[in-house]
């Protein structure tokens, strides 16, 4: 990461569209216009970086003179269309922040334009009524429909259903966590509106996920189990106590309020963490870090473009969310067939693709295949980018 880097990336993560997370519950919601307060250093920093841009070398092949804002878009997609390192956005981000109070409340309509100066380029934003001769925008302020969101920083759609389900346990503690032991109607499978009936020892809140048998997720290279990921399953509310009538235990009663699968006797439950803030901007770590896939989620034996992958690296080791990491293929290992003594060698590692990372527990992360030119597989490693 070069020096200019750091400071941009400071300002701007303080600026971050803030997603609140109802995990277990489906209820994510995208603050359409935090109000974070930026200090004059801030502003000052931010200002020198973005003005300074980047040099045009790091722009991407036919990088647009200027581009219209589409719904849909992302951060993340604008910035690879201008850069071949779309996590060094901060640097060509040259905003006019005396004009725009939220440097990340971009907006469907608004036009960037790519402003190339002295072998440098910064990104200017403008309603494109008025540009000089010089070619130098003169930025308006965009009013909007109250309430109308800023474009994200990358397509949270992709990663909504997996915020409350892709769940690493520290511990194999759902082997000893409240379980279901009985339907009503005596029903193998449960659906939303069922009630289930729960032995073991539960908490205060009154929701809990509901969780298939566990499996352990192991370090491709030590063996080390740094994890336990469970197939989840829904969500149940506690009802009714149960306890002991005539020397008879009663099972508490719960009622299920959502499925992703159907839920059955012997399934797991876990209470509904607290509600969580995380900012979601694209930038990579702070610090050099290496690690391997773990895991893809669910059956696949491979993986792609937008599919869920376990990390061995978590916040221990420095991973937060929105770190943006670099993937890379193992280069192949073959026979010289042309110096006669027919020598092993391995081809070099080529990187082939990005990921996102978007939750993080102690020893493992989840993260989202941004982009990859060759299918994923367990072992494969990651570096930043």
């Amino acid at each position: 990461m070069t020096r200019s880097t750091r400071p941009a990336l400071s300002f701007f993560r303080a600026s971050a569209i803030t997603v609140a997370l109802g995990v277990g519950l489906g209820t994510t919601a995208i603050a359409a216009e935090p109000n974070f307060p930026i200090t004059q250093k801030q502003r000052s920093t931010a200002k020198q970086v973005a003005e300074t841009g980047v040099p045009l070398s790091e722009l991407a092949d036919n990088a647009p003179d200027t581009y219209t804002v589409k719904s849909g878009d992302t951060l993340w997609d604008i910035s690879r269309m201008f850069l071949k390192s779309p996590w060094r956005w901060p640097e060509l981000w040259g905003m006019n922040l005396e004009q725009i109070r939220n440097p990340h409340l971009i907006f469907p309509g608004q036009t960037l334009y790519l402003i190339k100066v002295d072998g440098r380029a910064t990104l200017r934003v403008g309603d494109g009524s008025d540009q000089g001769a010089s070619g130098r925008l003169s930025p308006r302020i965009r009013s909007s429909a109250l309430g109308q969101q800023g474009i994200p920083p990358i397509a949270l759609h992709l990663i909504e259903p997996f915020l409350n389900e892709a769940v690493i346990f520290e511990t194999n503690q759902l082997a000893s966590a409240p379980r279901v032991v009985g339907a009503q109607e005596g029903r193998v499978l449960l659906s939303r509106g069922d009630l289930a009936y729960v032995r073991g020892e539960l908490g205060t809140t009154p929701n809990y996920r509901v969780f298939r048998e566990p499996r352990a997720l192991k370090d491709p290279s030590t063996g080390e189990v740094l994890g336990y990921e469970a197939v989840y399953l829904g969500v149940a509310e506690y009802t009714r106590k149960g306890g002991t009538v005539k020397g008879e235990v009663v099972p508490d009663t719960f009622t299920v309020t959502s499925v992703r699968q159907e839920i059955r006797v012997g399934d797991r439950l876990s209470p509904v963490p607290p509600r969580e803030f995380i900012n979601y901007v694209p930038r990579p770590p702070e610090k050099d870090i290496e690690g391997q896939i773990v895991s893809i989620y669910g059956d696949g034996l491979t993986a792609g473009q937008n599919q869920i992958v376990a990390l061995n690296k978590g916040s221990r080791d420095g991973v937060e969310s929105g770190h943006v990491l670099a993937l890379w293929r193992a280069g192949d290992r073959l026979i010289d067939r042309t110096d006669g003594e027919r020598t092993r060698i391995k081809l070099p590692d080529e990187r082939h693709g990005h990921l996102f990372v978007f939750r993080v527990f102690n020893r493992m992360s989840y993260a989202l295949i941004l982009s990859v030119k060759e299918p994923v597989t367990p072992g494969d490693r990651f570096t930043q980018p």
